[in-house]
């Protein structure tokens, strides 16, 4: 007797799969943190920090000391540069939430790691808002045997204005 033993498809194809329907969702939205550096501004701040950083070393032109303190000034320089192109990188992080009758979807995008998705029936779905010791208002979706966390990179405010419309499109969706 043999046995189908055929593998899952990926995490991906299954979203696709759950989520491309023709029918509109009820709620839709997509999360991102807030980028408060523009490309214009990371270059004022890094010729601003170079104009900065130079400075001191007026005084020691034509010095040995100068050629000994350009190293150090120079690996001050890079590392603020790669800090905050990491930042930006970080910054891509979002999610996407869909939400139809008879399913809740939810993206995680992460920047450095594999893509998170999760999706369960918003009936069964458990919409949590509490506060812990390390974060206010920390958000939570749980059904499918899963917790997951939404908008960990939201400010407070800003998930409890989620939590509402959440709450109000999971209600709309249950109603027959």
């Amino acid at each position: 007797m043999d046995i189908d033993k055929t593998t899952p498809p990926p995490p991906q194809q299954q979203w696709d799969k759950l989520t491309n329907r023709p029918d509109p969702p009820v709620f839709e939205q997509h999360l991102s943190p807030h980028r408060s550096l523009s490309n214009s501004g990371f270059a004022t701040t890094i010729l601003f920090t170079a104009s900065a950083l130079c400075i001191p070393l007026l005084a020691f032109i034509g010095t040995f000391a100068l050629w000994t303190l350009l190293p150090f000034l120079g690996a001050a320089l890079a590392a603020l540069w790669y800090f905050i192109r990491r930042n930006d990188y970080d910054g891509t992080l979002c999610e996407h939430i869909r939400i139809w009758p008879d399913l809740i979807a939810v993206h995680r995008k992460n920047p450095r790691s594999a893509d998170q998705y999760w999706h369960a029936n918003p009936y069964w779905v458990q919409l949590n808002l509490r506060d812990t010791k390390a974060v206010e208002n920390y958000l939570t979706l749980k059904g499918s045997g899963r917790e997951i966390e939404l908008g960990a990179f939201l400010t407070s405010s800003a998930r409890v204005t989620l939590h509402k419309d959440l709450q109000r499109s999971i209600a709309l969706s249950r109603r027959p």
